[in-house]
């Protein structure tokens, strides 16, 4: 009698894809807010008090009421779908911490730089960092209760910012809010990859 060979239908999914995104920009922006709006976990979070002795370093004009801040990093995470899970990594804002960012920075796919208006000049060096390195990113200006109200077209401006990187605006406290900023990023993302693949087959400079 023959024998008959049975599929094997009991294969293990895939693991998720891991995407890796930067939230970034300058002392008190929001980028903790951010991520613990979004993640779908208990966000990670390395934030320490402030103290008098830090006040030098850390100087409060326009965020009088921040009490403490990051010294490492902020994690979060979101599901994307079955197939890809996306990780967040809040960077340091002061200068002092900014030597993790290059370890940070290691395998992302992209950035969220968020931008205060009230202290606009923080985050040109998350801007700089990233351009440098040829990572693809957004400008996110997190609206401040209080805060002034500018277009897109005036933080491009003012950050001195190239027309192909998007300038959106963002309320860090609501997950809506953030989560369409992180698609924006992505489209951005898939933008600039399907820009670079037509002209590698074109044979133009990219």
């Amino acid at each position: 009698m023959a024998s008959v060979r049975v599929c094997d239908t009991t294969r293990p999914a895939p693991a998720p894809a891991t995407l890796k995104i930067l939230v970034a920009g300058g002392f008190g922006a929001g980028k903790t807010t951010f991520v613990g709006a979004v993640s779908e976990i208990e966000p990670l979070s390395t934030e320490e008090l402030l103290s008098d002795l830090g006040e030098s370093a850390d100087p409060l004009d326009g965020v009088e009421a921040k009490t403490a801040t990051t010294v490492a990093l902020d994690f979060g995470r979101i599901t994307l779908d079955g197939g890809n899970v996306l990780y967040l990594f809040g960077t340091p804002g002061q200068q002092r911490f900014w030597f993790l960012w290059e370890e940070l920075c290691a395998g992302a796919l992209g950035a969220v730089v968020l931008a205060d208006t009230r202290r606009l000049a923080d985050c040109f060096p998350a801007v700089d960092f990233f351009e440098r390195r040829g990572i693809g990113f957004v400008v996110a200006v997190n609206e401040f209760d209080g805060g002034h109200r500018y277009a897109p077209h005036e933080v491009r401006e003012a950050v001195g910012l190239g027309p192909d990187v998007p300038v959106v605006r963002c309320d860090a406290r609501l997950t809506s809010s953030g989560t369409g900023t992180l698609a924006a990023l992505v489209r951005h993302l898939l933008c600039t990859s399907t820009a670079r693949s037509s002209s590698s087959e074109s044979g133009e400079p990219s």
